[in-house]
């Protein structure tokens, strides 16, 4: 993370690309700072201002025109914080935001005007919430998000799942990360320790866009972590450049079952401020799903949700 490359005169320089390729906003880019990690570089096409990986990180002029429908928390987000990074938003399961750090910033991110500087920072602060969870035995599943959970330390992160572990009513762990895909180096030993020695069952789930974002250091890194007994799962987002044609789909969804993981959700866009630009119309994702299921066995084939405020669960489409 410390060689990454924040900003995007530098990505330009690094890829071969100059002002006449790419229509770049530094308003985009001074609220939401570019951030692309080395080995996920090493994957995006030099000279090529279309690459559906560089699409993703890249802040276009278009993040600077405001659209309608489009807010800062698009998925209700602080309307269901119980205290400070604590997310109750679905029965049997919350959501800690324990890093506002990510290791890449996507340029769609539901959550890039979320107040990270707000949550805890110590296991110290989190003890109201892991109170929070011990009061209410309905909470069957702990969920750590951000930014990226992965971000932390080993340490930190073990200390956070041995007092989730310590909750008797507990029972499922989930960890929402990219970094074994954008920083595939992550994943350590002892991070692997971590969840195959935890008692809960653990169920890591990855953000994969397209298929080019798995190379063979990509699916090492799935393999520990399988190896380690979690269980994998993707969700994708269906973007505008990135994915959206049911070729690019097809590979990404077979890439993804053959190295043993399993296409979870493909989300519409959450019509996040500065995203705008990505949207696909939901037909044709939902014609892309029909045509997908003609190619693909059913295993392979995601659901197609989109995240509504104020719902109950993942609105499937």
């Amino acid at each position: 993370m410390k060689t990454a490359v924040r900003d995007s005169a530098n990505l330009m320089r690094l890829l071969g690309l100059d002002s006449n390729q790419v229509s770049l906003s530094s308003k985009g880019e001074a609220q939401f700072p570019v951030f692309v990690p080395l080995p996920y570089l090493s994957r995006i096409r030099p000279g090529d201002p279309f690459d559906p990986l560089l699409l993703q990180v890249m802040p276009q002029y278009a993040e600077s025109v405001d659209a309608v429908g489009f807010v800062e928390d698009p998925v209700g987000d602080l309307k269901v914080e119980k205290s400070p990074g604590l997310l109750h938003k679905y029965p049997g399961r919350v959501l800690m935001v324990v890093s506002g750090s990510c290791a890449i910033h996507c340029r769609y991110c539901f959550r890039r005007h979320f107040p990270y500087e707000l949550a805890p920072k110590s296991l110290q602060q989190w003890e109201p919430t892991f109170r929070y969870i011990e009061e209410d035995d309905s909470i069957h599943e702990v969920i750590l998000s951000g930014g990226d959970p992965l971000t932390l330390v080993d340490s930190t992160l073990q200390s956070i799942v041995e007092r989730i572990a310590s909750i008797d009513h507990v029972q499922r762990l989930r960890v929402h990360t990219r970094l074994p895909v954008v920083i595939p180096q992550r994943v350590t030993d002892t991070l692997c320790e971590i969840f195959s020695s935890t008692r809960l069952a653990t169920w890591v789930v990855l953000h994969i866009n397209h298929a080019r974002e798995i190379d063979g250091e990509v699916e090492q890194s799935i393999s520990r972590l399988r190896n380690a007994g979690a269980t994998l799962l993707n969700q994708a987002v269906l973007l505008r450049g990135v994915n959206d044609n049911v070729d690019a789909l097809h590979q990404l969804f077979e890439k993804l079952v053959d190295c043993n993981v399993s296409p979870y959700y493909l989300h519409q866009l959450d019509r996040v401020a500065g995203g705008a630009h990505f949207e696909v119309p939901l037909e044709l994702g939902q014609q892309w799903i029909a045509d997908l299921r003609k190619r693909l066995p059913g295993y392979a084939i995601p659901l197609f949700v989109q995240e509504i405020a104020g719902e109950e669960s993942k609105t499937a489409l």
